[in-house]
């Protein structure tokens, strides 16, 4: 995984996360001149999602940004990981004793 694969998807997360609540909107705005045309359960189902557009983009946008909120976690996480494990890396390999693997004279 390279090192900004969790930062690149937050932004694109992010990203979607907006354009997701729009998106509910516009579905409804598009069916509306189907409103009229329907009838019995399929109008009274159409009628409550209507009435509830807001609340049901709101809880996808919430659901997203818990999702970003993970990823950016995860990225700080790793990348903290990833500084440690260099640090230590280093730390170790100055206190290794390279002569012994060399193969000759000593």
């Amino acid at each position: 995984m390279g090192q900004d694969t969790l930062g690149q998807l937050a932004k694109k997360t992010t990203t979607g996360t907006q354009d997701l609540g729009g998106l509910v909107k516009q579905l409804v705005a598009a069916a509306q001149p189907l409103e009229g045309k329907m009838n019995g359960s399929g109008k009274q189902a159409f009628m409550a999602f209507k009435a509830n557009v807001d609340s049901i983009a709101g809880d996808l946008n919430a659901g997203l940004a818990a999702i970003n909120q993970g990823q950016s976690g995860m990225d700080a996480a790793f990348r903290g990981g990833d500084t440690e494990m260099a640090d230590t890396a280093k730390k170790n390999q100055g206190g290794a004793d390279f002569n012994a693997a060399k193969f000759g004279k000593r």
